[in-house]
């Protein structure tokens, strides 16, 4: 695991500073502490900062092929490198390591932008090819990997995170409105925006080629997408074999390593699966790392030390308590941009925690997504059989899927708002709804975009839905949404945080492609969700892991916010705040305050999406 970042001139008489591409690499330091590279031809720079875990000795980047026409800087794993290594050289290239990123340079040697078909893993690399004069990036299937993009009339700079990119001299830093109402609505910044208005995401499963011969000219491809096509003609027990095959495979290949393995287990089932597989293919006890809570409906630790001592694992775990919120300061410097999981602090702390024995984790991300396990999932399916029979509702049913609804108005809940306001859904669904956005966000200082906003952009993602099924439609929403722009974000920057690299086995896309072929009634069956996936499970897993109410990595802030952190909350978003003050309606912020402590309503994730904007503002904006 590593960060890449470079900068391009399209002028090429003007030449590319050391100075400055160091500078750039330096930021991301913590991403890559073992190693750090540069290549500068002229007018183009690369930069790479890496953690080693595969050829510990001769993986020094950026790597060039065996004719020095192609350069590469590279960030993640490829896990079929050698299977391709092995076909490339019966072409007739030779190799100087033993390293996945050659593979990949010469990959691209080959088959140019088709390289990406034949990678099996996560991603973000550039490559330079000095006799085309093209640089060629790509993102992974589902954007485990990051990177970031900023383009003007005389300038590329590309980072594995945005502070990478601010290095480089004359970045425009002016703030997009529309990223923040997307923030305030759904916690995350989605699709390609980021805070700043000039600097964007690369899509997963999308690469992009830039050629500067003669006028820049940038162009961006989908070569991936998530396409559910079920397949009814096998059987349960068919599809329970190939479940348990197929998991069993990728999570062999994501423990590829020359460095010290573990995993992360919270005691669910998606966790539990992957370090039961695991077990099965090693013959060394597996090194597990759990966390919990004091607060018992937030703790799962009992259930992680079921499945730690079921498979003899070497069980690690750490209690998390309100004291934690220390380290705010330390998240939001390496988010970059407002991002309000609160679960980003427990995943900082098991990821810190497990970085003092092993290098690299793999961890259960993807399981609700590719089996339909989010609780809400079965209760939007119901209320959309008996109120809403129009097929138009299918393609409007959207949201922040594993949040839930924050609170109940006037006692009415989902069912009521549902009927009421099918073509809003997703503002129902999210932390701050339009209105509330309307009534918070100051629109001074910021670039707006009248033609959009964080309603409609999730409708439409879910227009690209090729399904006609109504939970596929929720699942591919929530990977093209959620699932990449909060979950697999917070992990990678909270991980890479204590320099720690972590595997996903269940978004291996070849695992992830076999979900896509099961019929929905097999992912919910009646009251139980992710049944075709307990099923293959469940000579693997005990009853109580399969049984106990799904709890997720949640934290107990509502409690916290009402008790030990009622001081820092107010303290801190107090009316006297003159910085966020310019951003946001402290009448607002002060209603919303009241309102939590006198427990009419839960509205702990707009706290915290207050107070992790209030500490972002006082670290780029003071």
């Amino acid at each position: 695991m590593c960060g890449i970042t470079g900068k391009i001139y399209y002028d090429t008489r003007h030449f590319v500073e050391l100075s400055e591409l160091k500078q750039m690499t330096d930021s991301i330091r913590h991403r890559g502490p073992d190693d750090e590279g540069h290549f500068i031809d002229k007018n183009v720079g690369l930069g790479f900062r890496r953690l080693s875990i595969i050829d510990l000795k001769s993986g020094h980047q950026p790597l060039c092929d065996k004719s020095s026409r192609y350069w590469i800087t590279f960030n993640g794993e490829i896990y079929n490198f050698k299977e391709e290594r092995t076909k490339l050289e019966k072409k007739g290239y030779v190799f100087k390591t033993n390293t996945d990123t050659e593979v990949i340079v010469n990959l691209y040697a080959e088959y140019k932008e088709k390289c990406v078909d034949y990678l099996r893993g996560m991603f973000a690399f550039v490559i330079w090819d000095k006799s085309e004069r093209e640089l060629f990036c790509a993102r992974d299937r589902f954007g485990i990997k990051p990177f970031y993009y900023y383009s003007d009339n005389q300038k590329f700079v590309f980072g594995s995170e945005i502070k990478s990119i601010l290095q480089a001299e004359n970045i425009d830093k002016s703030l997009s409105y529309n990223a923040l109402d997307s923030y305030f609505a759904f916690g995350y910044i989605t699709s390609d925006l980021s805070i700043y208005s000039s600097i964007k995401k690369l899509q997963p499963g999308h690469c992009m080629l830039l050629s500067i011969n003669d006028k820049p000219k940038l162009e961006i491809k989908k070569y991936w997408e998530i396409d559910f096509q079920p397949d009814y003609a096998k059987t349960e027990n068919q599809w329970v074999e190939e479940i348990e095959y197929c998991l069993s495979e990728a999570v062999k290949l994501h423990m590829i390593s020359d460095v010290p393995l573990g995993a992360f287990l919270s005691g669910g089932i998606d966790s539990s699966s992957v370090v039961a597989m695991m077990a099965k293919n090693s013959n060394l006890p597996i090194q597990t790392f759990s966390i919990g809570f004091k607060e018992q409906t937030y703790n799962e630790l009992k259930y992680a030390r079921e499945i730690a001592t079921k498979y003899n694992c070497d069980y690690h775990e750490q209690i998390v308590e309100p004291e934690s919120i220390s380290v705010l300061s330390k998240l939001v410097s390496v988010y970059d941009e407002p991002f309000a999981d609160a679960s980003a602090i427990p995943t900082y702390v098991v990821s810190k925690f497990a970085r003092e024995f092993v290098t690299v984790a793999l961890s259960g991300d993807g399981g609700d997504e590719l089996f339909a396990g989010y609780t809400i999932y079965r209760y939007l399916q119901k209320i959309n059989k008996y109120n809403s029979p129009s097929p138009f509702f299918n393609k409007n049913v959207w949201g922040t899927i594993n949040k839930m609804i924050p609170q109940k108005i006037s006692g009415k809940g989902l069912s009521y708002f549902l009927s009421q306001n099918k073509e809003y859904l997703g503002a129902y669904l999210s932390i701050w709804n339009k209105n509330e956005r309307k009534r918070l966000i100051r629109n001074n200082k910021m670039t707006l975009d009248y033609n959009y906003n964080a309603e409609m952009f999730k409708q439409n993602i879910l227009s690209k839905s090729k399904s006609n099924d109504f939970i596929a439609n929720l699942q591919y929403l929530d990977m093209q949404t959620y699932m990449v722009d909060d979950i697999l974000t917070k992990v990678d920057r909270a991980s890479m945080l204590s320099s720690l690299e972590v595997r996903v086995p269940l978004l291996d896309h070849k695992f992830a492609e076999l979900t896509f072929k099961i019929p929905w009634n097999l992912k919910i069956k009646g009251k139980v969700q992710k049944y075709i996936f307990r099923k293959a499970m469940s000579n693997f897993l005990p009853k109580n892991v399969f049984n106990h109410a799904k709890q997720g990595f949640s934290m107990p802030l509502s409690i916290w916010f009402k008790g030990d952190l009622k001081e820092y909350i107010n303290d801190t978003l107090n009316p006297q705040n003159t910085l966020l003050s310019e951003y946001v309606n402290m009448n607002e912020v002060r209603e919303t305050i009241k309102n939590h402590h006198t427990g009419m309503r839960d509205f702990n994730n707009k706290i915290w999406s207050l107070l992790f904007f209030n500490e972002w503002l006082k670290q780029n904006m003071d």
